[in-house]
């Protein structure tokens, strides 16, 4: 491919980027893994420059731009070396007209940054970073100490005892830790919401909203595989990856648990007041999370904010219900708006008046309502926040 048309091909997949996000479709990475898929005539090189721009271009866009061409040529205003490529040549993008559209750039959309506000300007563009290749080193198999000497490139995380960051490329299946069952990848702001757990082996504990997995294998972890451990969604291909990915993991303690909506109670009425701990990693915005998912943020609106809100405190009663007196119970979203965070939390508290907080020893973040705040500037992890609440005895 010509350097124009690596451009022309940018452009396309922002087009149909911009119009997932608009209609609820398919994440960049998989329209950019469609694309290349019927293109085999694009070499790898091809493919990495391709994908740079279409990210470049969508982390540079605050608001959903009105087209593909309009946020290249928002680019090309902070790499104006682009605009020659602008050429009208065969399979390139037709020469500049002056009074084309530009996209502005930005962070967020505009109602959205005022959702954000309890963060700095500075914290607020470190949303759009790349993000980190962080591992969680499975400690029933290994040792954060042995993976590290096995692995030149690797470094330690700063915060979570079993981290391990890779260098931005690593090519995973190569890696005999990660065919093994040895490494899982998990950011490390995700590995410390099962830290905050504090489990113990022999416990009964709850993932309640545990998708494919990722936080109940490190339960099982830090629970040495002792005990029983719950994992809970509702829905049903997402938590159909758990099986495979436990079995190489070496975990035999998880029982997985599909869940119909707003009949969450009848599906767990066994463990009502019998659980030890139970982990809300609620349904969210996925602001925390804009590092890998930068065109997420032009999916949002007031009205799936407010609902997802609503859903978060449904969830968070139906924990409740769970915990055993003097159990725990700890919520977390990755998300940086305060209605889903700390807010969120606060309604628990409302409506629960007898439990009490704990801290959150997770020895990251910083103190945020009653909870604790992580955000990519501050921690390197993606954005999260995490509280805990007692049950009362």
């Amino acid at each position: 491919m010509t350097p124009a048309a690596r451009v022309q091909a940018a452009i396309d997949l922002l087009d149909e980027t911009i119009a997932a996000a608009g209609a609820g479709g398919a994440a960049a990475d998989t329209l950019i893994a469609r694309y290349f898929k019927t293109r085999r005539y694009a070499g790898s090189k091809d493919r990495r420059a391709v994908r740079d721009l279409v990210y470049a271009a969508i982390r540079r866009a605050g608001e959903r731009p009105v087209s593909g061409r309009a946020a290249m040529l928002g680019l090309a205003t902070d790499q104006p070396e682009l605009r020659d490529l602008f050429d009208g040549s065969d399979h390139g993008p037709a020469a500049i007209d002056p009074g084309e559209l530009v996209a502005r750039a930005g962070v967020a959309p505009a109602w959205l940054l005022g959702k954000l506000e309890t963060l700095d300007g500075a914290e607020r563009a470190a949303l759009l970073g790349r993000a980190t290749l962080d591992l969680r080193v499975n400690r029933l198999k290994d040792d954060r100490a042995a993976v590290l000497a096995e692995l030149p490139d690797a470094v330690a995380t700063p915060h979570a005892p079993d981290g391990v960051r890779m260098p931005e490329g690593t090519q995973l299946e190569t890696l005999a830790a990660y065919r093994e069952g040895r490494v899982e990848v998990q950011d490390e702001g995700s590995q410390l919401l099962a830290i905050a757990c504090d489990a113990r082996p022999g416990m009964t504990v709850i993932d309640l909203c545990a998708g494919a997995g990722g936080k109940t294998l490190a339960l099982a972890a830090v629970m040495a595989d002792e005990g029983r451990l719950i994992a809970c969604d509702t829905d049903r291909r997402r938590l159909g990856n758990l099986a495979p990915r436990a079995v190489r993991a070496g975990v035999t303690i998880v029982e997985p648990l599909l869940l119909d909506p707003d009949r969450e109670r009848e599906a767990l009425a066994d463990f009502v007041k019998q659980t030890d701990i139970v982990l809300v990693d609620a349904p969210c915005s996925g602001t925390g999370t804009w590092r890998r998912n930068p065109e997420a943020r032009w999916r949002l609106t007031r009205a799936r904010v407010e609902k997802l809100v609503a859903l978060q405190a449904h969830v968070l009663d139906v924990a409740a219900s769970m915990v055993r007196p003097g159990g725990a119970l700890v919520y977390a979203v990755c998300s940086l708006i305060d209605d889903e965070g700390a807010g969120g939390f606060d309604a628990f508290l409302a409506r629960h008046p007898k439990w009490t907080v704990d801290p959150v020893a997770i020895g990251a973040g910083r103190v945020h309502g009653q909870g604790r705040r992580l955000t990519p500037l501050h921690d390197g992890t993606d954005g999260f926040f995490v509280a805990r609440a007692r049950a009362p005895c």
